[in-house]
């Protein structure tokens, strides 16, 4: 497939709205990022600790483990804002314009439905550990609603991703995934495949 070109950040096309998520992605990407380093930060010190030093290490695993997951969820909105998630493109770029419009617009209605009820169980499950004063069963025994928090965060910042995106095809700033829209098979000439 020679011809085919994918945009690689969603568009904004100056809309505020679009450029406030874009923003808020973005944003929520460093922090990922910050995550990440930090988790790596304490590794390192938990082996100094451990193997240097000789001691014993409390809090060091189930933080690393916590900023981890909290990582990958923040940074779902992230990925998707440059469209970093597994894509099968086979498909879009085999149809029509049209029908690659519709089907844009299904795949993301049903991705914000099916993101919406992640968000809702998220959020029922950080409640849940909020609200009864739930603590981890090690040593530390970190209130587990802080990590549980990056459940809703992480969803919430991914649907209303989503949600921008799907505006964005909507008004025309951006195409159906990210495809040009002369891409596809009805586009070449017949010795081109």
């Amino acid at each position: 497939m020679s011809g085919h070109v994918s945009s690689n950040v969603a568009q904004t096309g100056g809309n505020p709205f679009l450029r406030a998520v874009a923003a808020i992605s973005t944003l929520a990407g460093w922090i990922s990022a910050g995550m990440i380093v930090a988790a790596v930060v304490i590794t390192c010190q938990m082996i100094f600790v451990r193997f240097v030093l000789n001691g014993s290490t409390v809090w060091q695993t189930e933080a690393v483990i916590y900023l981890v997951i909290a990582a990958t969820l923040l940074g779902l909105s992230y990925v998707q804002r440059l469209r970093g998630h597994v894509n099968v493109d086979l498909v879009p770029i085999s149809l029509s314009h049209r029908v690659r419009f519709v089907m844009c617009i299904v795949t993301l209605s049903i991705s914000i439905l099916i993101v919406a009820v992640m968000l809702f169980y998220g959020y029922e499950f950080w409640h849940f550990a909020w609200d009864r004063g739930w603590r981890s069963d090690t040593v530390w025994g970190v209130r587990l609603w802080i990590p549980y928090l990056s459940l809703p965060v992480g969803f919430g910042l991914l649907l209303l991703q989503l949600i921008a995106d799907l505006v964005a095809v909507l008004l025309r700033v951006d195409q159906p995934f990210g495809l040009d829209p002369l891409d596809g098979f009805e586009s070449r000439a017949p010795g081109d495949l």
